[in-house]
């Protein structure tokens, strides 16, 4: 009786054990899963906002000219130039618009027919840095902190004289560090906030988000 007491002592001291030594779940690579889900279904766009070409603008605006001027030198866009007469006052103007190039880049915005955007790729999470202790349980989240870098960008976005007049763009392709919102739900982790300065078009709507 006294081996048998002390063989099930020895079991349930060794049980305790186990469960003081049981190390937390790393979500590591589900947490980069979740991130890497969330850029590849939301590609990075130079506007924040659908435009729509033609498009006039006043030749004397350098600022409003400069982003147009750098995609007429990539090839998406031709430019023409007219006389707009206001009231008595005549003001020349630049014509701005698709090149069959252009076309071929172009990412029609479904919720609006007749406008787009230029999408250039999508961030990759290259490192998962850190992340906010979680339950462990459907429904809890966790704030997460990464490194991302960049994939798919065609040449002309990589190109220094786009990247110079779309800042955005020139801040996606060297990468840096974000983080974001995850939830864990039955289908695993996925982002409950879009991470800080993403922005793009959502691949199954065409819908522009920020």
């Amino acid at each position: 009786m006294g081996s048998q007491r002390l063989a099930i002592v020895c079991a349930a001291a060794g049980l305790l054990l186990a469960a003081g030594c049981k190390k937390k779940a790393d979500n590591t690579s589900n947490y980069k899963s979740a991130l890497d889900s969330y850029y590849a279904a939301n590609t990075s766009c130079l506007w924040a906002n659908s435009q729509k070409f033609p498009v006039q603008v006043g030749a004397s605006d350098d600022s409003k000219n400069a982003p147009f001027a750098a995609l007429v030198d990539q090839g998406l866009l031709m430019r023409t130039t007219s006389e707009k007469k206001i009231i008595i006052v005549s003001r020349q103007e630049v014509n701005y618009d698709l090149t069959e190039k252009g076309r071929s880049a172009w990412t029609a915005d479904a919720a609006q027919p007749g406008y787009g955007n230029f999408c250039y790729g999508h961030r990759t999470v290259s490192s998962i840095d850190s992340a906010t202790p979680n339950s462990g349980e459907p429904g809890a989240t966790t704030v997460v902190n990464y490194h991302y870098g960049f994939t798919s960008a065609p040449d002309w976005a990589k190109a220094q004289e786009t990247q110079n007049a779309f800042p955005q763009l020139q801040a996606d392709l060297a990468g840096g560090a974000a983080n974001a919102t995850l939830v864990d739900t039955n289908n695993g982790w996925q982002v409950q906030t879009p991470p800080a300065g993403s922005r793009g078009v959502t691949a199954a709507d065409g819908k522009i988000v920020e």
